[in-house]
């Protein structure tokens, strides 16, 4: 292992899409990273669409984008869940304007637009959303990862293999 260990955040609610959750946060702290589930609340168990149940660590009130190298936005219906949040919202934008990696699967990019940030960017994303995501200004591109910037995003579990390693390659550690 190269580098030092990073802090990761993981923005989760209720309907995650299990294994868009599950597989990064182990391949995040299998390669040594600190990973921090942040949701609405702290110490709420949210649970996947599958049944997966996690419990957070902070409440969004208590996340400071300056504390973490990444952002992961795991999909399913957990974006819908958070992106009436100002608070989550604002914490998004700030760690996009701080520079820091945020890596978005499947209807993680909700939040990207949501915030107001896609205008102009390359992303990829759930299929279904191509033409909502155009039309708020994104260059949507139906490939397995999309990188721009500081931006990963990929489209389906399917495609939680090259997802996994762009993240993993933008923190600079891996340990497989």
């Amino acid at each position: 292992m190269t580098g030092q260990p990073k802090k990761v955040a993981f923005l989760l609610a209720n309907e995650f899409e299990d294994s868009e959750m599950v597989n990064p946060f182990e391949a995040i702290t299998k390669n040594g990273h600190e990973a921090v589930i942040i949701g609405l609340e702290k110490k709420a168990e949210l649970k996947g669409k599958n049944g997966t149940a996690y419990t957070t660590h902070l409440g969004i009130g208590e996340a400071k984008a300056e504390d973490y190298s990444a952002l992961i936005i795991p999909g399913g219906h957990s974006p819908e869940q958070l992106m009436n949040d100002s608070r989550v919202l604002d914490f998004v934008r700030e760690v996009d304007k701080q520079g820091i990696t945020i890596a978005a699967i499947c209807h993680g990019p909700l939040l990207l637009e949501k915030a107001g940030l896609i205008q102009g960017r390359n992303i990829t994303a759930y299929p279904e959303l191509h033409a909502e995501l155009n039309d708020a200004g994104a260059r949507f591109i139906d490939k397995q990862v999309v990188v721009d910037r500081n931006w990963i995003t990929s489209r389906t579990p399917d495609d939680e293999p090259y997802f996994i390693e762009e993240t993993i390659n933008a923190l600079g550690v891996n340990a497989y």
